[in-house]
C-alpha cells in the first residue's frame, strides 16, 4: 500500500472525527466535557466502550500472543464476566447514588482528603502510562508504514498523533467521545472481520470454528502447572480483578458510564458490553491462530506484536486487507487514547485542582482547557521515554503487569471502604499505598526466584490484599 494512500486515508478519517467534534461540541461547557450533560444513550456508550477497552494494543498484541501463549488469554476474558458483574451490581449504584463526576470523590467521603488525593494520583499515573503503552505501539506501526517513507522522525509522529486527539476532544470532551468511539468501534470490528475472512480464504479453510477448535494453538484452559503464569485460576481471578480496577475503578471507563441518563441505563450498558466484549476477544484470538498458521505456511518471520502488521501490510492478502487493517488500527488506538486524555483532564481538574468548587464558570473552563493541553504534552513525553526502555515482549503483557502495581492500591482502598465500616488514619494512607506495590514486587520476585512460582497477573490481587491489610493496621480505634 502506497504511503500516499495511507496518508489520504488518515486525513479522511480524522476529517470525519473533527466533523463529529464540531457537531457535538456546539454550546459545550465543563458539564458537557465531563459528563455529556447526562444525556448519552446507553447503547452508544456500550458499543463505544468495546473499542476503548480493546484499544490498539489488543488489536495487535492479542493475535501476536497466540504463538507463545496459545488461547490462554481467554481464561482472563472469562474472569472479566465476574468483574463486570461486580461493577454493574456494586460500583455503579454507588456512583449514581453519590452523583459523582470523578469516582475518586468517594474516597474523600469515606476516608478523608489524603485518601482521595492518593486514589486520584494512582489513577493519573496508571492511565498516563497505560495510554502511553497503547499509543507507543500504534505510533511505531504508523512510523514503519508511513512516516519513514517521508523521512519524518518518530517524535514528530507522536506529536501529530496526540495533536489530532486534542483537536477533536478539546471542546466537547466526553460527549464527543461517546459518538466518535461508536464509529471507531464499528471500524475496528469490520477490520477484524475482513482480515479473518481474507486469511481464511488464503488458507482454504471451509469451517472457521471447526478449524480453530481442532488447532493445536487453540488450547484455552491450563490446569497442569500451578506455578505457571497461565494457570487457569490465576488468570481467571486476575481477569475478574483487572476488570474491576481497569474499568470499575478507572475514571476513563466509568466517565462514559456516568454520562448515561440513569443507573438502569448504565447497568444495561454494562450487561451488553460484557457479552459483546467476550465474543470479540474470542475472534481476536481466532485471528491470532490464523495469522500464526499463515506465517508458518508462507515462511514469514514475524512474531508477537509484529505478526499482524507484517502480514496485513505485505500486500499478499490484497489491498482490502491492508486498507481495513490500517483503518481498524487507527480506530482501535484512538478510541482508547481520546477517552484517556479526557479522563486525565477530568481527574486532574476535579480531584487535584478541585475546580468544581470554584464559582467563576469562565475561570473553570479556562483551567480545564490548560490541563487538557498539559496532559497532551505529558503523553507525548511519556511515549518518547517509553520508546527507549521497552523490552522484547508483547505490549499487552506489560500493560497488565504494570496495572497490577498501580491499580492494586485502588483495589485495596475501595474494597476496604465498601466491605468494612472501619475508618483509618487518613494521613497514613499514602504511605500504605506506596509500600504495598513495593512489597508486592519483592514478594513476586522472591517467590519466582526461590520457588519457581510465577504470580503473573495475580500480582494485582496480592497488591490489593497488602493494601487492605495495611489499611486495617492503621484503622482508627
Amino acid at each position: 500500500m502506497q504511503p500516499l494512500y495511507i496518508l489520504l486515508l488518515i486525513i479522511g478519517y480524522f476529517s470525519v472525527l473533527v466533523l463529529i467534534s464540531y457537531i457535538t461540541g456546539k454550546s459545550a461547557n465543563n458539564q458537557t466535557f465531563f459528563k455529556a450533560n447526562n444525556s448519552s444513550p446507553w447503547y452508544l456508550v456500550a458499543f463505544g466502550m468495546i473499542g476503548a477497552s480493546l484499544s490498539g494494543v489488543t488489536f495487535i498484541s492479542v493475535p501476536g500472543w497466540i504463538e507463545a501463549q496459545q488461547m490462554s488469554y481467554m481464561q482472563m476474558v472469562l474472569g472479566y464476566i465476574v468483574g463486570y458483574a461486580v461493577i454493574g451490581l456494586v460500583l455503579l449504584p454507588l456512583y449514581y447514588k453519590l452523583n459523582l463526576t470523578s469516582i475518586y470523590t468517594y474516597l474523600e467521603d469515606r476516608f478523608g482528603k489524603s485518601s482521595y488525593k492518593t486514589g486520584a494520583s494512582f489513577f493519573l499515573i496508571s492511565r498516563t502510562i497505560g495510554a502511553a503503552f497503547r499509543l507507543f505501539l500504534v505510533a511505531n506501526v504508523l512510523q514503519l508504514i508511513l512516516f519513514d517513507a517521508y523521512g519524518i522522525p518518530f517524535w514528530v509522529t507522536v506529536t501529530i498523533t496526540i495533536l489530532l486527539i486534542w483537536l477533536y476532544t478539546f471542546k466537547g470532551g466526553i460527549k464527543t467521545i461517546v459518538w466518535t468511539d461508536t464509529l471507531q468501534t464499528l471500524f475496528m470490528l469490520i477490520a477484524v472481520g475482513v482480515c479473518i475472512i481474507m486469511i481464511k480464504d488464503a488458507l482454504e479453510i471451509d469451517s472457521l470454528l471447526g478449524y480453530i477448535s481442532e488447532n493445536k494453538l487453540s488450547k484455552v484452559f491450563f490446569f497442569e502447572d500451578v506455578n505457571a503464569g497461565n494457570y487457569f485460576w490465576k488468570q481467571f481471578f486476575s481477569g475478574a480483578f483487572i476488570a474491576i480496577v481497569m474499568t470499575g475503578l478507572d475514571q476513563d471507563m466509568m466517565q462514559k458510564n456516568l454520562t448515561c441518563r440513569n443507573l438502569k441505563d448504565a447497568q444495561k450498558n454494562m450487561f451488553w458490553f460484557t457479552i459483546v466484549l467476550v465474543i470479540v476477544n474470542f475472534f481476536f484470538l481466532a485471528l491470532g491462530v490464523l495469522l500464526t498458521d499463515y506465517a508458518t505456511a508462507n515462511e514469514i518471520n514475524a512474531h508477537k506484536d509484529n505478526l499482524f502488521p507484517t502480514i496485513a501490510m505485505s500486500g499478499e492478502l490484497g489491498l482490502a486487507t491492508s486498507l481495513f487493517f490500517l483503518l481498524g488500527l487507527i480506530a482501535a488506538a484512538y478510541s482508547s487514547a481520546d477517552s484517556a486524555l479526557t479522563s486525565l483532564t477530568t481527574s486532574f481538574s476535579i480531584d487535584i485542582l478541585e475546580i468544581d468548587k470554584k464559582d467563576n464558570e469562565e475561570e473553570k473552563e479556562q483551567t480545564r482547557k490548560k490541563i487538557h493541553i498539559l496532559f497532551s504534552l505529558i503523553l507525548i513525553a511519556t511515549i518518547l521515554i517509553f520508546k527507549y526502555f521497552i523490552a522484547d515482549a508483547s505490549v499487552i503483557a506489560k500493560i497488565f503487569q504494570f496495572a497490577g502495581y498501580t491499580y492494586g492500591p485502588l483495589l485495596g482502598l475501595y474494597a476496604f471502604g465498601l466491605f468494612t465500616k472501619l475508618n483509618v488514619k487518613d494521613k497514613l494512607v499514602p504511605i500504605i499505598c506506596i509500600l504495598a506495590p513495593i512489597l508486592t514486587f519483592l514478594i513476586s520476585t522472591y517467590t519466582k526466584k526461590s520457588f519457581g512460582f510465577d504470580f503473573g497477573f495475580f500480582v494485582l490481587i496480592l497488591n490489593g490484599a497488602l493494601t487492605f491489610l495495611g489499611l486495617y493496621l492503621i484503622k482508627r480505634k
